[in-house]
């Protein structure tokens, strides 16, 4: 009988090591994404999470040049997906991310949207600047990565200063992309993959051309208290598998 106990304690022992390495091998990381990422994201985030159960994934979604904001005041983030390369400069700058972490993972376009059931025609542009549009939904360039690549593409084509008094700005694409939809703007301006969502309500008048080519980049907080894991689940979103999520989005493979 004391043997039979003694065994048992040792069992007992024997269990609870294994519980509190399970305990500390778990991690949580928390990951901050441009809003355009949400969909993928949250799917990246389920597959990463099945391959890896000990690990959870806490998704933040919003402006890039917000989410930056976040992290410069300190919030607790392991991982940053930023829309645009400015955004992410500002961070290495700030040391907030190395370089040597840092890493270009998809490749997205501009588009300028209207609402499915539009009466007006627009083709370009140019025709943005017909009396009948009088809201455009934009994000703001200020911070966010969609509205300065549309703004700089309506610079360059001389047509800022024209249309600039009926730009509605907005927290970020997403946001642009409800007013188009819900047809409280006559146009607007989001990525590829954000009006691939919509495509019952939304059109895609024309393919924004941009200067440079809008990569994606993505890090890793250099202040992360979850280095390993974070540095695991970039190189998840970078593999074949976490490629061939954002593809379904619509997002290309960065080259």
């Amino acid at each position: 009988m004391r043997l039979q106990l003694a065994c048992f304690k040792k069992l007992i022992i024997i269990l609870v090591f294994f519980a509190c390495v399970s305990t500390a091998a778990a991690a949580q990381i928390t990951v901050s994404a441009a809003a355009s990422l949400t969909n993928a994201f949250n799917d990246l985030a389920k597959a990463y999470q099945q391959q890896y159960p000990h690990d959870q994934v806490l998704l933040n979604f919003g402006a890039s040049g917000s989410l930056l904001q976040q992290i410069q005041n300190g919030a607790p983030v392991d991982v940053f997906a930023s829309a645009d390369q400015e955004t992410m400069n500002q961070a290495q700058v700030k040391k907030l991310v190395l370089a040597q972490d840092r890493f270009d993972f998809v490749n997205n376009t501009l588009v300028l949207i209207t609402p499915k059931k539009t009466t007006l025609k627009v083709s370009s542009l140019k025709d943005l600047q017909q009396p009948g549009i009088k809201h455009i939904a934009i994000g703001n360039p200020a911070y966010t990565p969609a509205g300065r690549y549309a703004k700089a593409a309506m610079q360059q084509n001389q047509l800022w200063t024209k249309v600039q008094a009926k730009m509605v700005n907005v927290n970020n694409v997403r946001q642009a992309l409800d007013y188009v939809a819900n047809a409280a703007a006559e146009a607007g301006f989001v990525f590829a993959t954000d009006a691939a969502l919509m495509p019952d309500k939304v059109t895609v008048v024309t393919t924004v051309a941009t200067s440079q080519p809008i990569r994606y980049p993505i890090a890793r907080i250099a202040t992360s208290k979850h280095p390993t894991e974070a540095a695991k689940f970039i190189a998840f979103v970078r593999s074949a598998k976490g490629q061939k999520i954002l593809q379904k989005y619509g997002f290309q493979t960065a080259h």
